[in-house]
Protein backbone atom coordinates (compact mmCIF):
# COMPACT_ATOMS: atom_id res chain seq x y z
CA UNK A 1 0.00 0.00 0.00
CA UNK A 2 2.89 2.31 0.77
CA UNK A 3 4.61 1.76 -2.47
CA UNK A 4 1.41 2.61 -4.06
CA UNK A 5 0.50 5.76 -2.49
CA UNK A 6 4.78 6.51 -3.21
CA UNK A 7 3.96 6.72 -7.24
CA UNK A 8 0.58 7.85 -6.67
CA UNK A 9 2.24 11.03 -5.09
CA UNK A 10 5.57 11.38 -8.05
CA UNK A 11 2.94 11.01 -10.33
CA UNK A 12 1.07 13.54 -9.03
CA UNK A 13 4.11 15.80 -8.89
CA UNK A 14 5.00 15.02 -12.26
CA UNK A 15 1.78 16.28 -13.43
CA UNK A 16 2.10 19.92 -11.05
CA UNK A 17 5.07 20.38 -13.12
CA UNK A 18 4.13 19.99 -16.61
CA UNK A 19 0.85 22.36 -15.83
CA UNK A 20 3.70 24.57 -14.20
CA UNK A 21 6.15 24.66 -17.05
CA UNK A 22 2.52 24.94 -19.79
CA UNK A 23 1.47 27.78 -17.81
CA UNK A 24 5.07 29.23 -17.86
CA UNK A 25 5.86 28.63 -21.36
CA UNK A 26 2.11 30.32 -22.42
CA UNK A 27 3.37 33.16 -20.66
CA UNK A 28 6.69 34.02 -22.14
CA UNK A 29 5.69 32.91 -25.48
CA UNK A 30 3.17 35.91 -25.46
CA UNK A 31 5.67 38.14 -23.81
CA UNK A 32 7.66 36.98 -26.55
CA UNK A 33 5.48 37.54 -29.60
CA UNK A 34 4.23 40.90 -27.70
CA UNK A 35 7.83 42.07 -27.67
CA UNK A 36 8.66 40.53 -31.42
CA UNK A 37 5.51 42.42 -32.31
CA UNK A 38 6.75 45.53 -31.01
CA UNK A 39 10.45 45.27 -32.11
CA UNK A 40 8.49 44.56 -36.17
CA UNK A 41 6.41 47.39 -35.38
CA UNK A 42 8.92 50.57 -33.88
CA UNK A 43 11.79 48.67 -36.43
CA UNK A 44 9.28 49.19 -39.16
CA UNK A 45 8.80 52.93 -38.31
CA UNK A 46 12.77 53.13 -38.00
CA UNK A 47 12.83 51.77 -41.43
CA UNK A 48 9.78 54.39 -42.50
CA UNK A 49 12.00 56.90 -41.38
CA UNK A 50 15.70 55.87 -42.82
CA UNK A 51 14.36 55.28 -46.10
CA UNK A 52 12.35 58.67 -46.26
CA UNK A 53 15.85 60.13 -45.26
CA UNK A 54 17.61 58.23 -48.19
CA UNK A 55 14.91 59.33 -50.65
CA UNK A 56 14.91 62.74 -49.61
CA UNK A 57 18.82 63.16 -49.84
CA UNK A 58 18.18 61.42 -53.36
CA UNK A 59 16.06 63.75 -54.38
CA UNK A 60 17.97 67.00 -53.26
CA UNK A 61 21.00 65.63 -55.04
CA UNK A 62 19.70 65.74 -58.51
CA UNK A 63 19.82 69.42 -58.67
CA UNK A 64 20.44 70.96 -61.95
CA UNK A 65 23.65 70.43 -63.15
CA UNK A 66 24.18 73.89 -65.21
CA UNK A 67 22.50 75.53 -62.68
CA UNK A 68 25.36 74.78 -60.74
CA UNK A 69 27.90 74.81 -63.09
CA UNK A 70 27.51 78.53 -64.19
CA UNK A 71 25.89 79.87 -60.95
CA UNK A 72 26.64 78.50 -57.95
CA UNK A 73 23.17 77.32 -57.07
CA UNK A 74 21.42 74.20 -55.95
CA UNK A 75 18.61 73.75 -56.78
CA UNK A 76 15.67 70.84 -57.89
CA UNK A 77 14.78 71.51 -61.54
CA UNK A 78 11.05 69.82 -61.57
CA UNK A 79 10.81 69.72 -65.05
CA UNK A 80 13.98 67.03 -65.32
CA UNK A 81 14.54 67.93 -68.50
CA UNK A 82 10.89 68.44 -70.05
CA UNK A 83 8.63 70.93 -70.71
CA UNK A 84 6.40 70.35 -67.73
CA UNK A 85 7.70 71.88 -64.29
CA UNK A 86 5.67 69.90 -61.88
CA UNK A 87 5.13 68.71 -57.95
CA UNK A 88 4.43 65.34 -59.83
CA UNK A 89 7.45 64.94 -61.15
CA UNK A 90 9.59 65.69 -57.86
CA UNK A 91 6.81 63.47 -55.91
CA UNK A 92 7.34 60.15 -59.11
CA UNK A 93 11.21 60.19 -58.08
CA UNK A 94 10.87 60.53 -54.60
CA UNK A 95 8.50 57.61 -54.68
CA UNK A 96 11.16 55.45 -57.38
CA UNK A 97 13.74 55.96 -54.73
CA UNK A 98 11.77 54.71 -51.68
CA UNK A 99 10.35 51.87 -53.34
CA UNK A 100 14.11 50.82 -54.33
CA UNK A 101 15.06 51.49 -50.73
CA UNK A 102 12.34 48.86 -49.91
CA UNK A 103 13.35 46.23 -52.26
CA UNK A 104 15.72 43.18 -51.65
CA UNK A 105 15.53 41.96 -54.72
CA UNK A 106 19.10 43.01 -55.80
CA UNK A 107 20.84 41.41 -52.58
CA UNK A 108 22.52 38.95 -54.23
CA UNK A 109 20.82 35.51 -53.07
CA UNK A 110 18.04 37.29 -51.41
CA UNK A 111 15.60 34.43 -52.17
CA UNK A 112 17.70 32.61 -49.68
CA UNK A 113 19.86 34.17 -47.59
CA UNK A 114 17.02 36.56 -46.75
CA UNK A 115 13.61 37.62 -45.72
CA UNK A 116 11.92 40.69 -45.20
CA UNK A 117 11.26 40.64 -41.26
CA UNK A 118 9.43 44.33 -41.35
CA UNK A 119 7.47 43.48 -44.78
CA UNK A 120 7.22 47.50 -45.14
CA UNK A 121 5.67 48.72 -48.15
CA UNK A 122 5.45 52.32 -49.52
CA UNK A 123 2.30 54.04 -49.80
CA UNK A 124 1.58 57.19 -51.37
CA UNK A 125 3.94 60.25 -51.87
CA UNK A 126 3.27 64.01 -51.63
CA UNK A 127 4.74 67.18 -51.57
CA UNK A 128 3.16 69.00 -49.09
CA UNK A 129 5.18 72.31 -49.36
CA UNK A 130 7.90 73.76 -51.72
CA UNK A 131 9.99 77.22 -52.12
CA UNK A 132 10.82 77.63 -55.48
CA UNK A 133 13.68 80.39 -56.37
CA UNK A 134 11.37 82.71 -58.09
CA UNK A 135 9.45 83.22 -54.46
CA UNK A 136 8.42 86.44 -52.97
CA UNK A 137 9.60 88.67 -56.28
CA UNK A 138 12.55 86.94 -56.38
CA UNK A 139 13.51 87.36 -52.97
CA UNK A 140 14.56 83.28 -52.30
CA UNK A 141 16.60 83.64 -55.90
CA UNK A 142 18.30 86.76 -53.62
CA UNK A 143 19.08 84.84 -50.37
CA UNK A 144 20.73 81.88 -52.36
CA UNK A 145 23.02 84.04 -54.39
CA UNK A 146 23.76 86.13 -50.95
CA UNK A 147 24.29 82.69 -49.30
CA UNK A 148 26.00 81.58 -52.53
CA UNK A 149 29.22 84.63 -52.16
CA UNK A 150 28.78 85.77 -48.85
CA UNK A 151 32.15 83.53 -47.46
CA UNK A 152 34.47 85.13 -50.62
CA UNK A 153 33.48 88.94 -50.10
CA UNK A 154 35.42 90.96 -47.37
CA UNK A 155 32.41 93.56 -45.40
CA UNK A 156 35.80 96.26 -46.61
CA UNK A 157 33.72 96.70 -49.78
CA UNK A 158 30.95 96.87 -48.00
CA UNK A 159 31.86 100.00 -45.92
CA UNK A 160 33.64 101.68 -49.06
CA UNK A 161 30.51 101.18 -51.40
CA UNK A 162 28.29 103.04 -48.09
CA UNK A 163 30.68 105.74 -48.41
CA UNK A 164 30.36 106.12 -52.18
CA UNK A 165 26.29 106.58 -51.76
CA UNK A 166 26.69 109.05 -49.30
CA UNK A 167 29.08 110.95 -51.08
CA UNK A 168 26.81 110.93 -54.48
CA UNK A 169 23.60 111.59 -51.98
CA UNK A 170 25.10 114.23 -50.21
CA UNK A 171 26.16 116.31 -53.77
CA UNK A 172 23.23 115.51 -55.54
CA UNK A 173 25.08 113.97 -58.14
CA UNK A 174 22.11 111.65 -59.40
CA UNK A 175 19.52 114.01 -59.23
CA UNK A 176 20.26 116.90 -61.55
CA UNK A 177 20.82 116.25 -65.30
CA UNK A 178 23.52 118.33 -66.65
CA UNK A 179 23.24 118.62 -70.08
CA UNK A 180 18.92 119.84 -70.07
CA UNK A 181 20.52 122.46 -67.93
CA UNK A 182 23.47 122.93 -70.27
CA UNK A 183 20.84 123.22 -73.57
CA UNK A 184 18.93 125.53 -71.33
CA UNK A 185 21.70 127.94 -71.35
CA UNK A 186 22.46 127.55 -74.86
CA UNK A 187 19.02 128.24 -75.83
CA UNK A 188 19.41 131.51 -73.60
CA UNK A 189 22.38 132.72 -74.95
CA UNK A 190 21.17 132.16 -78.66
CA UNK A 191 18.34 134.45 -78.07
CA UNK A 192 20.83 137.08 -78.06
CA UNK A 193 22.93 136.38 -81.33
CA UNK A 194 21.02 138.35 -84.55
CA UNK A 195 19.53 141.23 -81.85
CA UNK A 196 19.37 144.48 -82.62
CA UNK A 197 21.49 146.52 -80.37
CA UNK A 198 22.30 150.74 -80.23
CA UNK A 199 25.97 151.03 -80.47
CA UNK A 200 26.00 154.52 -80.72
CA UNK A 201 22.81 157.03 -80.43
CA UNK A 202 21.05 156.08 -83.71
CA UNK A 203 23.20 153.66 -84.23
CA UNK A 204 22.31 149.82 -84.29
CA UNK A 205 23.72 146.78 -85.32
CA UNK A 206 22.83 143.12 -85.43
CA UNK A 207 24.94 140.96 -82.60
CA UNK A 208 26.88 137.91 -83.39
CA UNK A 209 27.51 135.71 -80.64
CA UNK A 210 29.54 132.34 -80.81
CA UNK A 211 28.96 129.98 -77.91
CA UNK A 212 32.58 129.31 -76.32
CA UNK A 213 31.11 125.68 -76.44
CA UNK A 214 30.22 125.16 -79.83
CA UNK A 215 33.32 122.86 -80.62
CA UNK A 216 32.65 120.64 -77.75
CA UNK A 217 28.94 120.85 -78.94
CA UNK A 218 29.72 119.80 -82.23
CA UNK A 219 32.03 116.85 -81.05
CA UNK A 220 28.53 115.79 -79.15
CA UNK A 221 26.61 115.24 -81.53
CA UNK A 222 28.30 112.23 -82.61
CA UNK A 223 27.28 110.15 -79.95
CA UNK A 224 29.39 109.73 -76.24
CA UNK A 225 29.34 105.90 -77.48
CA UNK A 226 31.21 106.91 -79.98
CA UNK A 227 33.44 109.22 -78.06
CA UNK A 228 34.22 107.02 -74.92
CA UNK A 229 35.30 103.66 -77.01
CA UNK A 230 38.16 103.67 -79.07
CA UNK A 231 36.43 100.92 -81.51
CA UNK A 232 32.81 101.33 -81.61
CA UNK A 233 32.48 97.98 -84.28
CA UNK A 234 33.86 96.27 -82.28
CA UNK A 235 31.29 96.07 -79.47
CA UNK A 236 28.89 93.31 -78.81
CA UNK A 237 25.76 93.55 -81.64
CA UNK A 238 23.87 90.60 -79.37
CA UNK A 239 20.27 90.91 -78.09
CA UNK A 240 17.83 88.79 -76.48
CA UNK A 241 14.17 88.73 -76.72
CA UNK A 242 12.75 89.05 -73.77
CA UNK A 243 9.59 87.24 -74.48
CA UNK A 244 8.64 83.94 -72.57
CA UNK A 245 11.66 84.63 -69.65
CA UNK A 246 11.15 84.88 -66.21
CA UNK A 247 9.44 88.74 -65.91
CA UNK A 248 7.73 88.14 -68.63
CA UNK A 249 5.83 84.92 -67.16
CA UNK A 250 5.81 87.28 -63.90
CA UNK A 251 3.79 90.04 -65.68
CA UNK A 252 1.41 87.68 -67.26
CA UNK A 253 0.75 85.75 -63.82
CA UNK A 254 2.11 82.58 -65.46
CA UNK A 255 4.71 81.72 -62.90
CA UNK A 256 4.46 78.93 -60.45
CA UNK A 257 4.29 79.58 -56.75
CA UNK A 258 5.86 77.52 -53.43
CA UNK A 259 3.94 77.31 -49.82
CA UNK A 260 6.51 77.94 -47.47
CA UNK A 261 6.85 81.62 -45.83
CA UNK A 262 9.97 83.80 -45.88
CA UNK A 263 11.88 84.57 -42.62
CA UNK A 264 11.65 88.25 -41.74
CA UNK A 265 14.55 90.05 -42.14
CA UNK A 266 16.04 93.43 -40.35
CA UNK A 267 16.78 96.26 -42.04
CA UNK A 268 20.51 95.61 -41.75
CA UNK A 269 20.13 92.26 -42.56
CA UNK A 270 18.37 93.31 -46.06
CA UNK A 271 20.79 96.16 -46.85
CA UNK A 272 23.25 93.54 -46.33
CA UNK A 273 22.13 91.00 -48.24
CA UNK A 274 21.57 93.54 -51.15
CA UNK A 275 24.98 94.11 -51.14
CA UNK A 276 26.54 90.18 -51.50
CA UNK A 277 23.53 89.69 -54.10
CA UNK A 278 25.09 92.46 -56.00
CA UNK A 279 28.65 90.64 -55.38
CA UNK A 280 27.20 87.26 -57.01
CA UNK A 281 26.12 89.35 -59.58
CA UNK A 282 29.33 91.11 -60.81
CA UNK A 283 30.71 87.37 -59.69
CA UNK A 284 28.89 85.27 -62.77
CA UNK A 285 27.53 87.64 -64.42
CA UNK A 286 29.71 89.34 -67.42
CA UNK A 287 30.01 92.79 -68.38
CA UNK A 288 31.71 95.68 -70.58
CA UNK A 289 35.70 94.55 -70.30
CA UNK A 290 34.77 90.96 -68.73
CA UNK A 291 32.56 89.61 -71.24
CA UNK A 292 31.62 85.50 -71.30
CA UNK A 293 31.50 84.63 -74.71
CA UNK A 294 29.43 81.56 -74.24
CA UNK A 295 26.45 84.39 -72.59
CA UNK A 296 23.39 85.19 -74.79
CA UNK A 297 23.85 88.96 -73.78
CA UNK A 298 27.78 89.83 -72.98
CA UNK A 299 27.56 93.19 -71.22
CA UNK A 300 24.60 91.51 -68.51
CA UNK A 301 25.42 93.69 -65.42
CA UNK A 302 24.13 96.99 -67.88
CA UNK A 303 21.56 95.03 -68.76
CA UNK A 304 20.56 95.06 -65.02
CA UNK A 305 21.16 98.65 -64.68
CA UNK A 306 19.87 99.34 -68.23
CA UNK A 307 17.17 96.56 -68.93
CA UNK A 308 17.53 96.76 -72.87
CA UNK A 309 17.49 93.80 -75.21
CA UNK A 310 20.90 94.93 -76.70
CA UNK A 311 24.39 94.95 -75.64
CA UNK A 312 25.01 98.11 -77.39
CA UNK A 313 21.42 100.28 -75.95
CA UNK A 314 22.65 98.51 -72.54
CA UNK A 315 26.51 99.63 -72.68
CA UNK A 316 25.09 103.13 -74.07
CA UNK A 317 22.62 103.73 -71.56
CA UNK A 318 25.32 103.10 -68.70
CA UNK A 319 27.87 105.03 -69.87
CA UNK A 320 25.25 108.04 -70.56
CA UNK A 321 24.72 107.77 -67.04
CA UNK A 322 28.32 107.56 -65.90
CA UNK A 323 28.75 110.69 -67.74
CA UNK A 324 25.84 112.23 -66.55
CA UNK A 325 27.19 111.60 -62.67
CA UNK A 326 31.22 112.72 -63.57
CA UNK A 327 29.56 115.52 -64.98
CA UNK A 328 27.85 116.87 -61.96
CA UNK A 329 31.05 115.65 -59.75
CA UNK A 330 33.10 117.80 -62.34
CA UNK A 331 31.08 120.94 -62.21
CA UNK A 332 30.92 121.16 -58.44
CA UNK A 333 34.56 120.58 -58.53
CA UNK A 334 34.84 123.71 -61.08
CA UNK A 335 32.61 125.28 -58.78
CA UNK A 336 35.23 125.16 -55.84
CA UNK A 337 38.02 125.59 -57.28
CA UNK A 338 39.46 128.99 -57.29
CA UNK A 339 41.49 128.95 -60.27
CA UNK A 340 39.86 127.46 -62.66
CA UNK A 341 36.37 129.23 -61.92
CA UNK A 342 38.71 132.54 -62.44
CA UNK A 343 39.47 130.97 -66.12
CA UNK A 344 36.11 130.77 -66.59
CA UNK A 345 34.97 134.08 -65.47
CA UNK A 346 37.82 135.87 -67.34
CA UNK A 347 36.98 133.79 -70.63
CA UNK A 348 33.25 134.75 -69.88
CA UNK A 349 33.89 138.96 -69.43
CA UNK A 350 36.43 138.50 -72.36
CA UNK A 351 33.21 137.60 -74.77
CA UNK A 352 31.29 139.65 -72.96
CA UNK A 353 33.29 143.25 -73.50
CA UNK A 354 33.67 141.82 -77.28
CA UNK A 355 30.13 142.36 -77.44
CA UNK A 356 29.37 145.18 -75.33
CA UNK A 357 26.42 142.86 -73.31
CA UNK A 358 27.24 142.47 -69.71
CA UNK A 359 24.69 140.86 -68.86
CA UNK A 360 25.41 137.44 -70.64
CA UNK A 361 28.53 136.39 -68.29
CA UNK A 362 26.64 134.81 -65.82
CA UNK A 363 25.07 132.59 -68.80
CA UNK A 364 27.90 132.16 -70.77
CA UNK A 365 29.96 130.98 -66.98
CA UNK A 366 27.21 128.55 -66.58
CA UNK A 367 27.90 126.91 -69.92
CA UNK A 368 31.27 127.32 -70.05
CA UNK A 369 31.09 125.47 -67.02
CA UNK A 370 29.09 122.46 -68.05
CA UNK A 371 31.14 122.29 -71.18
CA UNK A 372 34.37 121.91 -69.53
CA UNK A 373 32.66 119.36 -66.76
CA UNK A 374 31.42 117.64 -70.27
CA UNK A 375 34.99 116.85 -71.65
CA UNK A 376 36.30 116.10 -67.99
CA UNK A 377 33.47 113.55 -68.09
CA UNK A 378 34.45 112.10 -71.13
CA UNK A 379 37.91 111.40 -70.60
CA UNK A 380 36.66 110.05 -66.72
CA UNK A 381 34.79 107.91 -69.27
CA UNK A 382 37.24 106.72 -71.33
CA UNK A 383 39.68 106.04 -68.04
CA UNK A 384 37.18 103.43 -66.62
CA UNK A 385 36.64 101.73 -69.75
CA UNK A 386 39.95 101.02 -70.49
CA UNK A 387 40.83 99.18 -66.82
CA UNK A 388 41.52 102.83 -64.88
CA UNK A 389 39.98 104.43 -61.93
CA UNK A 390 38.40 108.11 -61.62
CA UNK A 391 37.34 109.45 -57.33
CA UNK A 392 33.72 110.29 -57.29
CA UNK A 393 34.98 113.94 -56.61
CA UNK A 394 38.19 115.31 -57.89
CA UNK A 395 41.02 117.52 -56.89
CA UNK A 396 43.68 119.15 -58.56
CA UNK A 397 45.78 116.33 -59.11
CA UNK A 398 43.32 114.19 -60.58
CA UNK A 399 41.87 116.67 -63.08
CA UNK A 400 43.25 116.30 -66.73
CA UNK A 401 41.78 119.00 -68.97
CA UNK A 402 42.66 122.54 -69.31
CA UNK A 403 40.32 124.90 -70.04
CA UNK A 404 41.46 125.91 -73.76
CA UNK A 405 41.60 122.17 -74.95
CA UNK A 406 38.32 121.09 -73.29
CA UNK A 407 36.51 124.34 -75.34
CA UNK A 408 37.87 123.32 -78.49
CA UNK A 409 37.08 120.04 -78.23
CA UNK A 410 40.43 117.99 -78.05
CA UNK A 411 38.95 114.74 -76.03
CA UNK A 412 40.97 111.90 -78.04
CA UNK A 413 42.79 111.58 -74.37
CA UNK A 414 42.85 108.57 -72.29
CA UNK A 415 44.24 107.89 -68.89
CA UNK A 416 44.96 105.00 -66.80
CA UNK A 417 44.53 106.79 -63.29
CA UNK A 418 45.15 104.59 -60.38
CA UNK A 419 43.38 106.28 -57.60
CA UNK A 420 39.57 106.13 -56.79
CA UNK A 421 36.89 104.34 -58.11
CA UNK A 422 36.97 101.42 -60.97
CA UNK A 423 34.77 100.64 -63.54
CA UNK A 424 33.19 97.80 -61.96
CA UNK A 425 32.64 100.42 -58.61
CA UNK A 426 30.70 102.44 -60.47
CA UNK A 427 28.90 99.57 -61.68
CA UNK A 428 28.41 98.56 -57.82
CA UNK A 429 26.97 102.05 -57.29
CA UNK A 430 24.55 102.08 -59.85
CA UNK A 431 23.07 98.67 -58.90
CA UNK A 432 22.78 100.40 -55.73
CA UNK A 433 20.95 103.38 -56.35
CA UNK A 434 18.80 101.34 -58.87
CA UNK A 435 15.10 99.37 -57.61
CA UNK A 436 16.40 96.15 -56.06
CA UNK A 437 12.79 94.03 -57.50
CA UNK A 438 13.58 95.52 -60.66
CA UNK A 439 17.16 94.57 -60.12
CA UNK A 440 16.34 90.85 -58.91
CA UNK A 441 14.43 90.03 -61.99
CA UNK A 442 16.26 91.21 -64.69
CA UNK A 443 19.07 88.93 -63.39
CA UNK A 444 16.22 86.07 -63.04
CA UNK A 445 15.72 86.84 -66.74
CA UNK A 446 19.87 86.57 -67.65
CA UNK A 447 19.88 82.73 -65.67
CA UNK A 448 17.00 81.85 -67.44
CA UNK A 449 18.37 82.79 -70.36
CA UNK A 450 21.99 81.98 -70.37
CA UNK A 451 20.72 78.29 -69.09
CA UNK A 452 18.55 77.73 -71.95
CA UNK A 453 21.63 78.70 -74.18
CA UNK A 454 22.84 75.30 -72.52
CA UNK A 455 22.14 71.55 -74.44
CA UNK A 456 19.05 69.96 -72.93
CA UNK A 457 17.76 73.04 -71.56
CA UNK A 458 15.78 74.82 -74.06
CA UNK A 459 12.79 74.94 -71.15
CA UNK A 460 14.09 75.56 -68.33
CA UNK A 461 12.25 77.66 -66.01
CA UNK A 462 13.60 79.23 -62.34
CA UNK A 463 9.92 78.95 -61.30
CA UNK A 464 10.24 75.09 -61.88
CA UNK A 465 13.45 74.97 -58.89
CA UNK A 466 13.15 74.29 -55.53
CA UNK A 467 15.48 75.18 -53.22
CA UNK A 468 13.17 73.35 -50.35
CA UNK A 469 10.67 70.98 -49.76
CA UNK A 470 8.15 68.92 -47.57
CA UNK A 471 7.30 65.57 -47.90
CA UNK A 472 4.19 63.28 -46.82
CA UNK A 473 5.29 59.47 -46.98
CA UNK A 474 2.66 56.48 -46.23
CA UNK A 475 3.88 53.15 -45.10
CA UNK A 476 2.24 49.97 -44.66
CA UNK A 477 3.39 47.00 -42.47
CA UNK A 478 2.00 43.70 -41.88
CA UNK A 479 -1.21 43.29 -39.48
CA UNK A 480 -2.49 46.27 -40.43
CA UNK A 481 -0.07 48.99 -39.85
CA UNK A 482 0.99 52.16 -40.96
CA UNK A 483 3.39 54.65 -40.28
CA UNK A 484 3.17 58.43 -41.68
CA UNK A 485 6.37 60.22 -42.11
CA UNK A 486 6.85 63.66 -42.65
CA UNK A 487 10.12 65.65 -43.29
CA UNK A 488 11.68 68.59 -44.36
CA UNK A 489 14.98 69.49 -46.42
CA UNK A 490 17.00 72.27 -47.74
CA UNK A 491 19.97 73.42 -49.97
CA UNK A 492 22.65 74.76 -47.20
Amino acid sequence: MGKDRDEIMEKSSNAYLTVCVALCTAVILSLFLVLIDGVRRNGGRLEAECVTEIGLYSVMAEYHRELMKQFNLFAIDASYGTVTCSKTNTEAHLQKYVEKNLDYGDVIFSEYLYRDFLGLEAGPVEVTKVSILTDHGGAVFRRCAAEAIGADVGLEVFEQLQGWIRTIEVNGLEEGNAEEEKRKLDEEIEKYDGMEVEIQENQWDTLRITNPTSALEEKKRLGLLKLVVEDEEALSRNALDMTGLIWDRSEKGGLSQGNIPQREESAAEQLAERFFFQEYLLKYLGRYGKENAEDVLRYQIEYLIAGHESDVDNLRSVINRLCLMREAANAVYLLTDETKYNQIKAVAEFVCTLILLPELSSLLEGAIVLGWAFAESVYDVKTLLSGGRVPLLKDGDSWHYGLESALQGELDDVGKGDRGLSYEDYLRVLMMLGDKETLTMRAMNMVEADIRNTSGNFAFRLDGCYVELEAKLLFYGPGGCSYEIIRRKKYR
